[in-house]
């Protein structure tokens, strides 16, 4: 598998090559061109001081990505839908199997938004490539399915070692992330030469991009005590964007507008804030140093950091495609710098600068927002070359992840999994149950009875019926009780048959019931607690209306089929 990972890191490299070129091309063709023709200055210039009519024809440079992605969207709706999320979910869950046309199609059109000064990042589409990469090979050598996932999280750490230049950082992105933490021997190695291999074709072709480092991180033991608290807020803002992001998302899924124009009106939405706070726009980097070097005031800083998060969920709910890797980077640094001037303001014997705590806020937020504290630490390490920040970024990530986790059980990539009832760390069994609906498995017709049936009746009805267990029902149709030939004989040789004496007197009034939305995980579970071989299935708003109803073999048998559906994917 090592020579396999050597390939994969090659090709991730060149993928991460050919993937910033086309950034860099719809940046010239889209931003830099536009700029001249329409005599806007440059968005590195831009600020609220300087202000200059012809700056409102920002807004349009992301609405030209929006506009671009209605092809994609109209011939390619399926690849668009397939984000981040859904790749975890098929590495994890559905063998690994990755078809190199979707990050192809991804990765076009995330270069598109990025280079059209949409708020994204590109280590979600690289390390889609990447796992592309490495489940074609994967296929291509008929590799099993275990192996296979390896390859893939091979390619995909290359992917994003090549973006950011940090092999380190890549090893653990694919450890810690792309696998769940599920760490084993047999999967570092070849992540590890696919990143490091990555990482030294980027570096033979590419310029490699340092951000600076401030100096002196720790000066007295309440420097300590400041990053401790920086983490912990740090961990609480990245709930907050949680909840933001994902309200912002509905609010475009509700939209009773087509699919194809909700890009157009993010890039557009996008743009107008972009046309007063440019630094919201595209990855964000070059802003980022200003907070990196102690630029900017409390007030600046925050509303940027705010106003990130929103043109970030904006571009990505609207269906503009990228990662979330990079905003979390610039917003982490932006509140980072502000809790430094308040800190500075607090503490005026602190020798520190603001671009210290911007520095270990880059970090913190990343930590918090993707539970991964160590692939933070190694990234900003990496991209820094700064190792006097090691100990306050080790101790700003792993509170603020602490937190992030106390706060909310999933990452900022995993919501939306959670949303769909999957669970990347409960398993491919649990998640396939979790997935089937009752009414899948459900049989719609059962047999009903209605209460006031005398036990003489029962006993004749019985001698025809095909079931063994009988749902009662009142006039009104309602489910009232369930009793089982079982229970009628015994009862029917100690007492005799009688025309007095109704079946609902022998029946259990209390009955287990499922609705046809339910899981099949649910319904299991419902049967259990009674040692149930059926129950009927009611209708959701009353509980009372029979719809049908659902057997322990009609259950398992539906699981199996879907399990072998799911391995042979």
């Amino acid at each position: 598998m090592a020579f396999t990972a050597v390939l994969i890191g090659v090709a991730a490299g060149l993928g991460n090559l050919a993937f910033r070129k086309t950034i860099d091309f719809f940046h010239w063709l889209v931003i830099e061109n536009g700029s001249r023709l329409l005599h806007i200055p440059q968005t590195t210039q831009l600020s609220l001081a300087n202000w200059d009519p012809a700056r409102l024809g920002v807004v349009l440079f992301p609405m030209v990505g929006g506009l671009l992605m209605i092809f994609f969207w109209k011939f390619f709706k399926e690849d668009m839908q397939f984000g981040f999320p859904k790749f975890m979910e098929t590495v994890n869950l559905r063998g690994a199997r990755l078809p190199a046309r979707i990050a192809m199609t991804r990765g076009i059109a995330s270069a598109i938004t990025l280079g059209t000064g949409g708020s994204a990042g590109q280590e979600s589409p690289i390390a889609q490539i990447g796992g592309a990469i490495g489940s074609q090979f994967g296929q291509l050598f008929r590799m099993s399915r275990e192996r296979l996932k390896i390859l893939v999280a091979c390619g995909a750490s290359a992917g994003v070692a090549a973006t950011f230049n940090a092999p380190i950082a890549g090893v653990f992105f694919g450890t810690e992330i792309i696998l769940v933490s599920t760490f084993a021997f047999t999967s570092f190695t070849p992540i590890v030469i696919a990143s490091t291999v990555s990482t030294a074709v980027t570096r033979m072709l590419l310029v490699s991009e340092v951000f600076p480092a401030p100096a002196h991180f720790l000066n007295s033991p309440l420097d300590l005590v400041l990053y401790a608290l920086l983490g912990a807020i740090i961990g609480l803002l990245t709930t907050v964007q949680i909840d933001i992001h994902f309200f912002i998302k509905d609010c475009f899924d509700r939209l009773k507008i087509s699919q194809l124009v909700k890009p157009l009106l993010g890039g557009f939405l996008v743009g107008l804030i972009g046309i007063f706070f440019p630094q919201i726009m595209g990855n964000g980097y070059e802003f980022m140093n200003m907070a990196l070097v102690g630029k900017g005031s409390f007030a600046v800083l925050l509303v940027i950091a705010m106003l990130k998060i929103i043109a970030t969920a904006v571009t990505l709910g609207s269906g503009l495609p990228g990662g979330l890797f990079a905003p979390a980077l610039v917003i982490g640094s932006f509140f980072g710098g502000a809790f430094g001037h308040l800190a500075l303001g607090a503490f005026p014997q602190i020798s520190l600068s603001p671009g210290v705590f911007a520095l270990v806020g880059m970090g913190a937020f990343l930590a918090g927002s993707m539970h991964a504290p160590a692939t933070a630490i190694f990234l900003v390490f990496e991209i820094t070359s700064s190792y006097d920040a090691i100990l306050p970024m080790m101790l700003a990530c792993v509170i603020a992840t602490a937190v992030a986790r106390w706060r909310k059980k999933d990452n900022l990539e995993t919501v939306e999994l959670t949303r769909e009832g999957i669970s990347l760390e409960a398993g491919r069994e649990i998640n396939i149950m979790r997935s089937i609906r009752v009414r899948e498995a459900m049989e719609p017709s059962t047999e009903i009875i209605p209460e006031t049936m005398s036990l003489k009746e029962f006993s004749e009805f019985i001698g025809s019926a095909k079931d063994n267990t009988f749902f009662l029902v009142n006039k009104a149709q309602e489910l009232t009780g369930v009793l089982s030939t079982q229970d009628f004989l015994g009862v029917a040789l100690a007492r005799g048959l009688s025309d007095s004496v109704s079946v609902r007197e022998l029946a259990t009034l209390s009955v287990v019931t499922v609705t046809m939305d339910e899981t099949l995980e649910s319904a299991l579970r419902k049967l259990g607690t009674r040692d149930l071989k059926k129950m009927p299935v009611v209708d959701e708003e009353t509980g009372k209306k029979i719809l049908g109803r659902v057997t322990y073999r009609d259950l398992v048998n539906h699981y199996n089929r879907a399990l072998m559906t799911r391995t042979l994917e």
